[in-house]
Parts: C-alpha cells; structure tokens; sequence
C-alpha cells in the first residue's frame, strides 16, 4: 500500500478514487448478498471484515509497505464516532440485504445524496449551487419512483436501509472533516475506523446472540469450497471498499462519494434484476432508474462547472493546510 499525501490530489488521482470506489462498492453488494444467501451472520461477517483490514494495515506497517503512523489515543478518540457510524451503516445495510432485493435496497440508499447535501448546509459548508441541489433533488425523486413499484415490500428491511442511510450520511461528512482537518491519509482513517470497530462489534455479536452459533455454523461450512471461496472474496472485498470510500471522500467530497454510489448502483440495480434470486420489471423501476442516471450526469456537470470556475490553489495554501 502506497501511503501518498491526500493533499496532493490530481485529477487523475479524483477520477481513480471515485472510479474504484464505484466498482469496489457494486462488487460488494452482491458478495455481501451472495455470502447472506448462504450465512445469515451479518454482525460476525462484519467483524471478520473489519478483522482482516486491521491486520493487513498492520502487517502492511510492519514491512514498510505503508508509512501510516502509529495509534495515537487522542486522534483515536476524535475518529471514535467515524467508526461507530460507519459500523452502524454497514450493520443495517447488511440487516436489509437479508429482506430486501438488491434493486431496492440501492434505491433506498440513492437517498444518501439528498441526506448528505442536507446535512452540509446545517453543518456550516454553505447552500451548493442551484445545479448541485436540482441534480441531487432529481436523483432522490428518481429512487422514490423505483422504490414504489417494489411488489415484495418488506417493512424491516425497509427500515433497516433507511437507518442505514442516516449513518452513512453522517459518518461520511465526519470522514471528509477529518480528512481535512487533521491532516490524515485514506489508510490512517481506515486503519483507526477497523481497530474501533472491533470491540463495538464483539459487543454486538454477543447481545443479537450471533455468538457463539455463527462460529459453529462457519466450522460447519467450511468443508465447502464455494462458500470459504466467496467468504474470502468478502473480506479482500470489504478491505478494498473501505480504502477506496475513504481515498474517495478525502480526494473529493463526501457528496461526490455518493454521488459516485447513486451512478454505480443504477449497474448494480440492472444486475440484481437477473442475479441471485431476481426481480420482476416494472415499468417504474425502469421511469425512476431514467430520472435517477439523468440526475446523477446533471451532478456531474455541475460540479465539473463549479470546479472550471474556481481558480487554481496555490501550494503555499496547500502547505498551510498540511499545517
């Protein structure tokens, strides 16, 4: 793992963080749903993911791979409530993934745009540009209309989606505070954000009741060559979306990483409607996804236009930054 400054962003490095992130995070919802399908412990999955992460950065540290600083207890604390809303995010969407089809799960989480433009403008960032709003406003109204065809409503699933929606709105405007505030890499953010997280999720296994029957149904299991396979998968995966959303915030914008999500998942709804299980088409599937992707391009305008406008940084401002 390369550990370059974040400050010294590009345009090349901007369009490879968000191009990895929308891949990494289409690929992982149906690994996540693949490996659900078969092992119904998403809390345990979850800890094995953030497991791996952990003692991947720390071996990467170790062998001189990666230049990530060492824990700090004072920076540790500040990241605490980045690590608690991201767990909680990744928590619900995981609950939902087990009720909801893969087509409305992403509708429902298109939602993340609107919360995070909203949560912007009380935190102090400023009202975006008249484009901005009308483009995030499209692409939310976009998911609604898809949202509403959905004959196979499942109330707590519904319920778990939206909740996640909250968390992922709040621990990605956190991420982009601390990315700029502090001064801190994609792979330091990522590394504190798994080494909370453990005994959060320890603590979590234990009063849902996963433990110890998830770990007895894993031994079960892993006589199976697919199932060990695909697990796999999820952790090397899991490491993967949690660098690149993180590189992606820092590089660019908590809105424009989700914005990045809303594009991706308009492939993703497409496949989930013919992958694992299914759905049957609707006409509003089809109208909201339509409105959705013209929303996600007039964002995209929008931004390259309100960048064209801004005139260039100097590198005096960056070092002071870096400060």
């Amino acid at each position: 793992m390369e550990n370059r400054s974040d400050a010294e962003t590009t345009p090349f490095l901007s369009l490879f963080a968000a191009l990895s992130y929308g891949i990494a995070s289409m690929a992982m919802v149906f690994i996540n749903k693949a490996v659900l399908m078969q092992y119904a412990n998403s809390m345990t999955l979850l800890t094995f993911q953030q497991l791996a992460t952990t003692l991947l950065i720390l071996f990467s540290r170790g062998m001189g791979y990666t230049k990530a600083r060492g824990v700090d207890m004072a920076t540790a604390k500040k990241l605490f409530p980045v690590s608690v809303f991201y767990n909680a995010n990744v928590a619900f969407a995981l609950a939902s993934l087990k009720g909801v089809n893969i087509p409305m799960y992403i509708a429902i989480k298109r939602l993340t745009p609107l919360a995070v433009l909203v949560a912007g403008i009380f935190s102090g960032k400023g009202k975006p540009t008249t484009q901005v709003i009308l483009s995030v406003v499209l692409t939310a109204a976009g998911c609604i209309i898809a949202g509403i065809g959905d004959f196979s409503f499942d109330l707590f699933g519904y319920s778990m989606a939206l909740t996640s929606v909250f968390f992922q709105t709040m621990y990605l405007v956190l991420v982009e505070k601390s990315g700029a505030e502090d001064g801190l890499s994609s792979i330091e953010i990522m590394f504190y954000n798994s080494f909370l997280s453990l005994p959060f999720l320890l603590f979590l296994i234990i009063i849902t009741g996963e433990f110890p029957y998830s770990l007895s149904l894993l031994f079960a299991k892993s006589n199976s060559f697919s199932f060990l396979a695909i697990l796999l998968l999820s952790l090397v995966m899991g490491i993967a979306l949690n660098f690149t959303m993180f590189l992606c915030t820092i590089v660019n914008s908590a809105l424009t990483t989700t914005i990045v999500g809303v594009l991706k998942g308009v492939g993703s709804t497409t496949l989930g409607f013919f992958l694992l299980g299914g759905v049957p088409v609707h006409g509003l599937n089809v109208t909201g996804l339509v409105i959705n992707t013209a929303g996600g391009v007039w964002y995209s305008y929008a931004k390259y236009q309100q960048k064209k406008s801004k005139p260039p940084k100097l590198m005096s401002d960056l070092e002071a930054h870096r400060k």
